[in-house]
């Protein structure tokens, strides 16, 4: 076993002494199953066989989840409306084991769902057909941004991390970025964000986990290769005041650029034959914030991060990463 393998088992070993605040869009993954009947007579459309439902944290609740699997004490902040989804929400946070007393309950909130209607046989690998996504209006009333910043004041200073998960749902409000900041630099916590549409208002952050594409968004420019990816990442590094930045490429692995350091292209993990890729950017961001929070180097903690990656995007649906599969892959990594 290499020094490397021996201090990235070592940091895993100190995940269950680290608390880690994930903030940010709630969200129910729901899977609707159905095996193929006939074609429809009122359309050229596939009737799909009702087969079963199933329901999954979602988006900063995947997030948070993923922290809990790998070991850490979780507390995700954010809001839900008062509906069957936001109650399926808490159950399953209460099922895992994981605190729920940073959930805020708006009136008239719609909480997030994403809905995959999923077709095949019994036997066979199942497909997606159509993602349905029901979504709120917008950004949290005034009254339930307050009773977040003051979960946030009352949870947050315990954390080591603070996880900053934004899928475009409102959640993460100016005013409560900036308290997580706030708080961050009191306890000299890490702070990571991932967040889909408004990435360049996340300044000030330890590190930030953009995809490729997001990264050409960024930077404004193509990134299609390891110079381009280097040259747009410095750019987006500079611009967001980050220390880390970690680009998932897909098949293509990560590459992880530090402020102050060098860049290192890291290949992917596994095969690229991958089963599904839903989830695994919050497994990536949990996984490094979790292990930069346990004294693993930027370098450890993306190469933790990137076999985790890979280990869940050869499950179905939305899936975690347990302390053990992290264990025994970096072995394997490693021979």
């Amino acid at each position: 076993m290499t020094e490397a393998v021996k201090a990235m088992r070592s940091t895993i070993e100190g995940f269950p002494a680290r608390n880690v605040v994930v903030v940010g869009d709630l969200i129910l993954d729901e899977y609707l199953f159905g095996k193929p009947a006939r074609i429809s007579r009122e359309a050229p459309v596939l009737i799909l066989r009702f087969a079963e439902r199933q329901v999954f944290l979602g988006g900063a609740a995947n997030a948070a989840h993923n922290a809990h699997a790998l070991g850490a004490r979780v507390i995700p902040i954010g809001a839900i409306g008062p509906d069957d989804a936001g109650e399926e929400l808490v159950a399953l946070f209460g099922s895992a084991g994981i605190s729920t007393d940073g959930i805020v309950t708006e009136r008239g909130r719609t909480t997030p769902v994403k809905t995959r209607i999923m077709a095949g046989g019994y036997q066979a690998t199942r497909q997606q057909v159509v993602r349905l996504d029901r979504e709120p209006a917008g950004e949290p009333q005034p009254t339930t941004e307050d009773a977040l910043l003051e979960r946030l004041t009352a949870l947050g200073p315990r954390a080591a991390a603070i996880v900053i998960s934004d899928y475009g749902y409102g959640t993460v409000t100016p005013r409560i970025f900036e308290h997580v900041k706030t708080i961050a630099r009191r306890v000299n916590a890490v702070v990571s964000v991932d967040s889909r549409y408004q990435m360049p208002r996340f300044t000030g952050v330890t590190a930030a986990t953009p995809n490729e594409a997001e990264l050409e968004q960024l930077a404004g420019v193509p990134a299609d290769d390891e110079r381009a990816v280097e040259k747009a990442g410095r750019q987006v590094l500079e611009r967001l005041d980050a220390r880390l930045l970690l680009v998932t490429r897909g098949s293509r692995g990560m590459a992880l650029l530090e402020r102050d350091g060098a860049t290192t292209f890291i290949p992917i993990h596994g095969t690229d034959e991958i089963a599904d890729v839903t989830g695994a950017g919050d497994t990536v961001i949990s996984t490094f914030t979790l292990a930069l929070a346990s004294g693993a180097t930027p370098l450890q903690a993306a190469t933790l991060a990137n076999v985790a990656g890979g280990i869940v995007v050869m499950k179905r649906g939305t899936a975690t990463v347990a302390p053990s599969e992290l264990r025994q892959a970096i072995s394997l990594h490693d021979s």
